[in-house]
């Protein structure tokens, strides 16, 4: 069991569905919370609404310069959770440049932008806790899900990687795949999601897993077994079951 109380965690995708609701769950634990977007009005409000200490950092993980300028006024920190994420629904056919860079750049650049200021902060110190939100549509790639899948799939990748690079030292490393999540990104779909779950039932999830000492967690579990399974199918299988 993970001893939360006092600990200064940096959350950025906060202000919004799976990261909101994660920051109470932390802030229910007695961490002490720094909120990063966007969203300034949206970090105001979540401040406010939380029951322990918190405060916020504005940011664009898009931007170098203000990732930058935001991990130096965040500071030392115990524990960093990587939450943002952008989406929208794409086949091959219909490719728009715009939005495929931009689920690109905020789902895996903008992660790594960030983790260049904490990881070698970590590992000096030999201490620190990261967590990385994937996704079940990162294990192999699906129709539909241009630009999305893939920078899942590279940031399960990225976690993967500093998971084996680390796990003798004192820098922890965790990754989270969820499936369906009700949100403002899945609104954009036109299909039916399996197991959909609230952000509430999801970030409970996270959380959980958040307080182990394993390494990945995949869920909804029983929906997250097919994903899991696929990656065992030989692709001429596979091609025909999910295309």
């Amino acid at each position: 069991m993970r001893d939360w109380t006092g600990k200064r965690y940096w959350l950025v995708g906060a202000s919004e569905g799976l990261g909101r609701a994660v920051a109470h769950h932390l802030s229910r634990a007695g961490v002490d919370l720094i909120l990063s977007a966007r969203s300034e009005d949206r970090l105001q409000d979540l401040v406010a609404e939380l029951p322990g200490r918190a405060s916020y950092v504005p940011v664009d993980i898009a931007d170098t310069a203000s990732v930058a300028a935001a991990a130096a006024e965040v500071g030392e920190i115990d524990g960093f959770v990587f939450l943002a994420g952008v989406y929208w629904p794409q086949a091959a056919q219909e490719w728009d440049a715009d939005q495929v860079e931009a689920m690109f750049d905020i789902n895996l650049t903008g992660a790594a932008r960030c983790l260049a200021h904490l990881v070698p902060q970590f590992v000096t110190r030999d201490r620190g806790h990261i967590v990385l939100t994937g996704s079940l549509s990162g294990f192999r790639g699906l129709p539909g899900a241009i630009g999305y899948a893939a920078s899942k799939a590279g940031l399960m990748s990225l976690a993967e990687s500093m998971y084996m690079d680390l796990r003798k030292t004192g820098v922890e490393v965790q990754c989270v795949n969820p499936g369906f999540i009700k949100t403002r990104l899945t609104e954009k779909n036109d299909f039916d999601m399996p197991f959909i779950m609230e952000p509430e039932e999801a970030a409970a999830e996270v959380f959980e897993h958040m307080g182990t000492d394993q390494f990945q967690r995949s869920f909804p579990r029983l929906f997250s077994l097919i994903f899991r399974g696929s990656v065992f199918l030989p692709n001429w299988l596979y091609f025909r079951l999910f295309g």
